[in-house]
């Protein structure tokens, strides 16, 4: 199908970016970065903003930044480069780790970080990484910059906290340090398909022991959720042998949950999976 007629702007930096959107007041405006989510709903016609605005000129929104206490990810740096940056590898895995996982290698090569973040599909692998690792985002507005924690930035189904004139203009990620492990579990159809269910873990040890977890699901409700029935089992299970430990620990991750029904599973499946995933993935982010 064909989009229906928009005004398409392509501005140079953020403040110009920032200009057009409140002299835009009123108006339905999108703001387009790699296009992955957003072109097939403007070809289907399930949105007809009256302008684009196209951020994909604008270089200070892309890139890596190490800083002292946490790694900056900009909101248009793609997939890809997040896959291949070292800062990333080395400082914050587990970012890496899912978003290697995300769509296919044409789809990373086009798809951001900033994007995939503010479409807040609760299917999206992303999101519930920002949850676990307390992210932070900035947010260019009217009146200057805000920062939000992940917890308050997804709102509900396809919806963040981002106002009408507000930019994302990247993420914080905490530097969590030695004794962390990492791992993304996901379960979907295809490589391409979004998850089913998915499985963000973070785990610390000490002496042999999980000292401390965090943990978030993909797709069990319409934001990601933070399995905290999990996080509060999981002091004290041993690293080695502690099988029944984790496996209880992992029994209460669908507590709290409204998992949707599509075509793919129902709650109950997603409830089952979420169980089976979390300790899938705390076992190997500890180990």
């Amino acid at each position: 199908m064909i989009p229906a007629s928009f005004e398409y702007v392509r501005p140079s930096t953020v403040e110009e970016a920032a200009q057009i959107l409140r002299n835009a007041a009123g108006d339905d405006v999108k703001l387009l970065a790699g296009g992955q989510s957003l072109l097939p709903l403007l070809r289907l016609r399930l949105a007809y903003p009256a302008a684009l605005i196209d951020l994909g000129k604008i270089d200070e929104l892309r890139g890596v930044r190490d800083e002292p206490d946490h790694v900056f990810i900009a909101a248009m740096t793609t997939h890809d480069e997040v896959v291949k940056s070292a800062v990333v590898q080395e400082q914050c895995p587990l970012v890496a780790l899912a978003t290697a996982q995300v769509a296919d290698p044409a789809v990373r090569h086009r798809g951001t970080f900033g994007g995939s973040m503010a479409h807040a599909d609760p299917a999206g692998d992303l999101p519930a990484v920002a949850l676990a690792l307390d992210m932070e985002f900035t947010i260019l507005s009217a009146e200057g910059t805000r920062t939000l924690p992940a917890s308050e930035f997804f709102v509900d189904y396809l919806e963040t906290a981002l106002g009408p004139g507000e930019i994302l203009l990247g993420a914080k990620v905490p530097k969590l340090g030695a004794g962390w492990g990492f791992h993304y579990e996901k379960f979907h159809r295809t490589a391409q398909a979004w998850a089913i269910v998915g499985v963000a873990a973070a785990v610390k040890r000490e002496n042999g022991t999980i000292s401390e977890g965090r943990v978030a699901l993909t797709n069990m409700g319409s934001t990601p959720v933070r399995a905290f029935s999990v996080e509060r089992r999981l002091p004290g299970v041993p690293v080695a042998n502690g099988n029944g430990e984790l496996r209880e620990a992992a029994s209460t991750a669908a507590n709290d949950t409204e998992p949707p029904t599509d075509l793919h599973a129902r709650p109950d499946y997603r409830r089952h999976l979420a169980v089976v995933l979390t300790e899938r993935a705390v076992r190997k982010a500890a180990a």
